[in-house]
């Protein structure tokens, strides 16, 4: 039972079992609208970035006027191309933290609108919707990639893990005792709809045997719906650990777990609106966590060869090393 206190930020944890979340991630109810405010703006972005830019493209070439509605495209496109191509692809684990040379191409294409509406060679139009791209774009950057400085108190270096079950892609529970004999990766992601996500784990698959010969294994962690975590298990080839977090038990005992984490609309596909935030924990054979990453921006994101260097650095190297 939580016990909420009008006017105040935090809530009291009554029961023991609710502990541990509480005292790694305190609730606000500030953080929580933040969070549902976010999931609706990316996927209101999302998709008004690329009509704009289709409706500039197909102004474009009925109008002729190339210069007018060249803006717009620069305030637009650029992040919808790149989207896109993330999406499709799904090979990139990380970008730049601002993209700053998209943000250039919009200030470029609001500079462009604004030039030829003074100049009365263009309408107000195309000067809104480049302006709307690129402050969109700016929130999109600054805004809904950062966490706002997280850090939660159950993943300092010494601290055992706490307790909390998993379900194996078998259906079988698996508690957090169970994650150890030898080193673990712990690599809580958002579920098979974040790209990136899938992208770091065909990473660190690659680094398979990298990671094999220093006694490590690797558990993957998410909250999605089972069968999804069974069909991310297919598709790879490697004798990793595929969890589901079910209910977010495991994210919340650890202080990582997010309040409307899922972009909206995402619901349709099954997922629930609460999410994990990126989060890898590396532990000892005793359970004890040695360096875990609490990403900032979702966007940046450690490479293997820092899980590979960790494990050096705290004994566990391959034998011929």
């Amino acid at each position: 039972m939580i016990v909420n206190i009008p006017h105040m930020r935090s809530r009291i944890c009554v029961l023991p079992d609710e502990r541990n979340f509480c005292k790694a991630r305190p609730f606000t109810v500030l953080g929580a609208i933040m969070n549902f405010l976010k999931s609706v703006y990316v996927m209101s972005f999302i998709t008004g970035a690329m009509v704009a830019s289709i409706y500039a493209a197909m102004q474009m070439g009925k109008t002729g006027n190339y210069l007018l509605w060249a803006g717009p495209l620069l305030a637009n496109a650029p992040f919808v191309l790149r989207l896109g191509w993330i999406m499709m692809r799904k090979n990139v684990a990380r970008t730049s933290a601002r993209f700053p040379l998209f943000i250039a191409l919009g200030f470029g294409g609001v500079g462009l609108s604004t030039w030829m509406f003074m100049s009365g060679q263009g309408a107000m139009l195309p000067l809104l919707i480049s302006v709307g791209g690129l402050l969109g774009f700016l929130l999109y950057s600054f805004w809904y990639s950062s966490f706002g400085g997280r850090h939660s108190a159950m993943l300092e270096p010494g601290k055992t893990l706490p307790d909390f079950n998993l379900k194996n892609v078998k259906g079988e529970t698996v508690t957090s005792k169970d994650l150890r004999g030898r080193p673990h990766i712990l690599m809580f992601y958002r579920g098979n709809w974040c790209p990136l996500c899938m992208a770091q784990i065909k990473e660190i698959a690659k680094a398979y045997q990298q990671i094999n010969a220093h006694g490590a294994q690797v558990a993957l962690i998410s909250p999605q719906p089972h069968n999804f975590t069974k069909d991310l298990a297919r598709r790879h080839d490697v004798d990793f650990d595929f969890y589901t977090d079910v209910k977010n038990n495991a994210a919340r005992a650890l202080g990582i777990a997010q309040k409307w984490g899922v972009p909206a609309g995402m619901q349709a596909l099954g997922y629930k609106s609460e999410a994990v935030l990126p989060t890898v924990i590396i532990t000892d054979p005793d359970g004890v966590i040695l360096w875990a990453d609490e990403t900032d921006n979702y966007r940046v994101r450690p490479e293997p060869e820092t899980f590979l260097a960790v494990l050096r650095d705290h004994g566990f190297a391959p034998a011929s090393a």
